[in-house]
């Protein structure tokens, strides 16, 4: 018996041997299973893929997040959890199968021997990543490594004529999960976060220190598309805002007694006012601290009912670095409502369409066609408001997905990455133009335009690549287009992790809606009451 067939049946042997006779027995029937195929089968197997099949076989029956992962994809699952990597520290983008770089990390290996913003890496280790259609993850796999090793890399770099060598010590790059933090107004912090990530408290602590500097009164929190992350993360954010003694989130299953996440009192922003912003796509510890925010009345909730995974994952790891993540419990917010939504045991695939189905029903457009049994009922816990379990957390304030822009025309360029070869060339052929005339993000925001040569341009390039103009379309997505654009320009020129949000913010209903509540009391106040 090969490795991983040992070690399955060694780590089931602890499980299934507290189950009594009938587990022993269940074991004994697997062993003999493998044994049989491995030694009489016809033909040669592979032992370990036999035995990680049956592990696959067994999880696909259960629940939609229990997952088998082998040992690379439980590195790559893991690694934007844990807060850093190590490699050279870029930030890149393909333009015509060339790798270029859209920035350096601050203080990072390749900043460090003066890779420039705009440099086209064409060689690593003596290797071809240019025009040879090499995807991501393979180029991403030379540039990363061992902290410490080196990588040699060729580089073309603008109004230089011969490429230049530079040889690069790898290091920790760190992964941020706050990818903004700016005021949006004179006292209104703006806060964004992607993932909830090791180190996601201490980056959120230190942006509340320097906005609190800025003037910073209340608090915007955007969790939009944040699909999650660890608990005791969510925790960690929501004892900012909660009292002492207040119940944060628990979890209980068959096996798992309830156990409570509660306050601890003494955050930095309790007596702040907070939003928080959520759509479907807010997921797991995003729903916990929204959850608990929402249940203590003590913020409003704004956007769409979120995604509804409120399952705990236990991780059995084995020795070849491959895991079983299990589910063992439920999430359940405060007031006692199960943020999970329904589920068929075995069937991932109706599962895996509800967000679709929710758009086809219409409820990403109007709050009317959201209809919660009257056994879903449940009351916060200050000012007993009436809110709804039943999967997710439905918002205090709905905002619906704004499809009047959206038309295939502008899905296109996007999604043909046209839209971000366009702004490529623009700030490979104007980056120091509009740092010398726009030095802050700031007044880029205020004072660049996208104006109707820039688009002639992009809608030349889309006519290149088989995008064909249509008028109508351009004429209902022209301002978002525009928006967009700007947008990742801003991303391109500006070491500021936040600049794309400082400028799409401003077309962002959701974002709208949630600053239009937090300035005004009446509004803010009254969403919180009975």
């Amino acid at each position: 018996m090969k490795r991983l067939a040992i070690l399955f049946c060694i780590a089931l042997t602890s499980v299934l041997l507290a189950e009594g006779i009938e587990g022993q027995k269940q074991l004994k029937k697997l062993i003999n299973a493998e044994f049989a195929i491995s030694q009489f089968y016809v033909d040669s197997v592979n032992t370990d893929k036999l035995v990680e099949d049956a592990i696959k076989g067994m999880i696909d029956k259960l629940d939609p997040h229990s997952s088998y992962t082998t040992p690379a994809e439980t590195k790559d699952l893991e690694e934007p959890l844990q807060g850093n990597f190590s490699g050279i520290g870029i930030q890149f983008n393909m333009k015509e199968d060339t790798l270029y770089v859209i920035q350096t990390i601050v203080g990072g290996p390749s900043e460090r021997v003066g890779i420039l913003a705009g440099d086209r890496i064409i060689e690593v280790n003596d290797t071809v990543i240019a025009g040879v259609k090499m995807k991501n993850s393979d180029i991403m796999k030379r540039l990363r490594g061992p902290k410490g090793t080196e990588v040699n890399v060729l580089v073309k770099r603008r109004n230089v004529p011969e490429p230049i060598k530079f040889r690069i010590v790898r290091d920790n790059i760190p992964l941020f999960s706050i990818d903004a933090a700016y005021m949006a107004d004179n006292i209104t912090g703006y806060v964004r976060i992607s993932r909830f990530a090791e180190k996601t408290f201490d980056e959120f602590t230190d942006a509340v220190k320097k906005l609190k500097k800025q003037g910073m009164k209340q608090i915007i929190i955007d969790l939009s598309d944040n699909g999650g992350g660890y608990l005791q993360i969510a925790a960690d954010l929501a004892n900012e805002f909660l009292q002492k003694g207040q119940t944060i989130v628990y979890t209980e299953g068959r096996n798992a007694p309830r156990h409570d996440a509660v306050a601890e009192g003494g955050g930095s922003l309790q007596n702040n006012k907070v939003v928080i912003m959520v759509n479907q796509y807010s997921a797991s510890a995003s729903e916990i601290l929204s959850g608990a925010i929402q249940d203590w009345d003590r913020g409003v909730i704004v956007g769409r009912r979120t995604f509804g995974k409120g399952l705990v994952q236990r991780p059995f790891r084995f020795d070849d670095g491959s895991m079983i993540r299990l589910t063992i419990a439920r999430y359940y917010t405060p007031s006692g409502r199960c943020i999970q939504k329904p589920y068929e045991a075995g069937d991932k695939k109706s599962y895996e369409k509800d967000i679709y189905n929710r758009y086809k029903d219409g409820e990403l457009i109007s709050a009317d066609s959201i209809h919660f049994a009257d056994s879903l009922k449940f009351t916060t816990l200050k000012h007993q408001r009436i809110i709804y379990g039943g999967g997710g957390i439905m918002p205090d304030v709905f905002v619906p997905l704004d499809t009047l822009e959206y038309t295939d025309y502008y899905r296109d360029l996007l999604a043909k990455g046209i839209i971000n070869r366009f702004v490529i060339s623009h700030v490979d052929n104007n980056r120091k133009l509009i740092l010398k005339k726009y030095k802050t993000v700031k007044d880029f925001d205020c004072g660049f335009i996208v104006d109707d040569s820039l688009m002639d341009e992009l809608k030349k390039l889309g006519e290149a690549d088989s995008v064909k103009f249509n008028e109508e379309q351009y004429e209902k997505s022209k301002e978002l287009l525009k928006s967009v654009t700007k947008a990742l320009i801003a991303r391109d020129v500006y070491t500021d992790p936040g600049a794309f949000y400082v400028v799409s913010n401003h077309r962002n209903p959701i974002f709208k809606k949630a600053l239009e509540i937090i300035n005004d009391d009446k509004i803010y106040y009254g969403k919180l009451e009975k």
